[in-house]
């Protein structure tokens, strides 16, 4: 087990997430809210993210085929 924590990787608090993704925290609060954002991992009362995870929502965030 202690092999899997090791290999963990760090997780983002949400002030580092809203600078990451260049957005005031409380946009992040708002999807998250709306159940349109990475999934958080909650430790006590504070969430915290994954960078894998965000950068995944990001991926799905791509527009596909917008005409200029």
């Amino acid at each position: 087990m202690s092999a899997e924590i090791g290999s963990m990787e760090p997780l983002m608090t949400i002030d580092e997430v809203s600078d990451f993704l260049r957005v005031p925290v409380i946009t992040i609060k708002w999807l998250r809210q709306e159940g349109r954002f990475a999934p958080a991992v909650k430790i006590g009362r504070r969430l915290s993210w994954q960078r894998s995870a965000v950068l995944a929502w990001v991926a799905e965030q791509q527009e596909q085929g917008v005409a200029a």
